[in-house]
């Protein structure tokens, strides 16, 4: 080795022989990916679009680094055919020609003009982007060339890559969200769901104005729909971000099951109504039974309080008239809503006739049991040969007159029945009943 200069001790031969295939290797592939770039079809995309927002002012941005770039690889380019060519001069390179290709190799030998580097906005160049005075001229060894090609060439792809992945990904599925939302739109005109007069019809146009200024926004601004990964530094590293495409799809989703559910009652609405007719009639009937059953309670059962039974509700009568109507008028929009309603205000009604009844019948009911209590135990004294005596025929018709005459007085009626059980019991050499 020679003396050294500022840029270290002189190269030897095999130095600047491997230093000048790594810089052509890299050469190649800066080379291969700036042509890369500049087919991409992102790029020429972001190229002819109308942008706005923050892609615009990244793609102004890109736009400058890519010109820099160029500018750079250029200049690289330049340094390194002069150090091939000065390599080339002599089989075995004199001390004067190593002196010149290590200051090439190592130094800071490589000069970009200022007209080339001062690009408008780039982010990079001659001090902070759009303030103080462009240099005339930058100088770079070639490895710090190589170094701020690659960080450019990143960031730019970076910008290029992400708005490609958001157009291939969005505009395609906000379409043919648009066009299932046309297919549902004609499906709710066509069973009378239509704006001002069924919410669902509102939530329509709503989605309809939603997917069209999406679709725009998209197309316009790409990268407000950009996620980025967290902690990648892989250039495109990220995902469309698809959280408002993904509101309207369920918005829409939940309109079309409400016309899902329009279109089945125009199906079966006939039979709905025919349904309700049945279950407000048997309400009816079981009121009426409940009325009539009240009248004999009072009749029959003494010193019990009976509840009132109302009548039937004129307004389940009414609502019920009104679903027809809308049915024949083909109101499907209408009459939906209305026959849920109506199907569980029917059932609860028959509910409350039912329970009326049961509450109304009660006397009787208890009435019955005593009467079977009191066979049961006439039936129990017989098996037993003691029916005809005395103590115990007096007794079980004295409860038999009770409970058999109106009105009965349940309350005495019951204790003329225990009294039987207890001679009856006595008599079979048993214990008092419960003992």
């Amino acid at each position: 080795m020679g003396g050294a200069g500022p840029t270290g001790p002189v190269m030897d031969r095999d130095e600047v022989d491997r230093a000048l295939a790594r810089l052509g290797a890299e050469h190649e592939a800066v080379e291969t990916s700036l042509l890369a770039l500049q087919d991409h079809a992102g790029r020429r995309l972001l190229e002819g679009a109308g942008l706005t927002g923050r892609t615009a002012e990244r793609w102004k941005a890109a736009e400058a680094s890519i010109t820099l770039l160029w500018a750079y690889f250029d200049a690289y380019s330049g340094a390194l055919r002069t150090a091939r060519e000065i390599r080339s001069r002599r089989r075995w390179s004199s001390r004067e020609d190593l002196a010149e290709l290590t200051e090439l190799l190592r130094g800071d030998a490589v000069t970009v003009a200022g007209g080339a580097t001062a690009t408008a906005d780039a982010p990079t160049l001659n001090g902070t982007p759009g303030g103080g005075a462009p240099r005339l001229a930058e100088r770079f060894s070639l490895a710090a060339l190589v170094d701020r090609m690659n960080e450019l060439y990143a960031t730019s792809l970076d910008m290029v890559v992400a708005a490609d992945a958001v157009w291939s990904a969005l505009p395609a599925r906000i379409d043919l969200l648009a066009a299932e939302l046309q297919r549902t739109r004609q499906l709710a005109h066509s069973v009378g769901v239509r704006p001002g007069e069924h919410p669902a019809g509102d939530d329509l146009e709503r989605i309809t104005r939603t997917l069209t200024k999406l679709r725009e926004q998209v197309v316009s601004d790409p990268l407000a729909f950009w996620l980025p990964a967290e902690g990648s530094s892989a250039p495109g590293g990220g995902r469309p971000d698809t959280t408002a495409y993904d509101r309207q799809a369920r918005a829409l989703e939940d309109v079309r099951r409400e016309i899902d559910a329009v279109l089945t009652v125009r199906q079966d609405a006939e039979q709905r109504i025919v349904r309700l007719r049945d279950v407000l009639s048997r309400a009816d009937r079981t009121l009426a039974e409940a009325r009539t059953a009240r009248g004999e309670v009072l009749a029959k059962i003494a010193a019990t309080e009976v509840p009132v039974v109302s009548g039937p509700p004129t307004v389940l009568q009414e609502q019920l008239a009104t679903a027809a109507e809308y049915r024949r008028h083909a109101q499907w929009h209408r009459l939906s809503p209305l026959l849920e309603s109506l199907e569980q205000k029917a059932e609860d009604e028959l509910v409350r006739a039912r329970e009326s009844l049961t509450a109304v019948t009660a006397p009787l009911a208890v009435r019955a049991e005593l009467r079977g209590r009191l066979d049961a135990y006439k039936a129990k004294v017989a098996r037993h040969g003691l029916a005809e005596e005395p103590e115990l025929v007096e007794k079980y018709e004295k409860a038999r007159r009770m409970l058999w005459s109106a009105p009965c007085d349940l309350r005495v009626a019951e204790q003329a029945v225990l009294r039987y059980q207890q001679a009856a019991a006595e008599q079979l050499g048993g214990t008092r009943p419960g003992g």
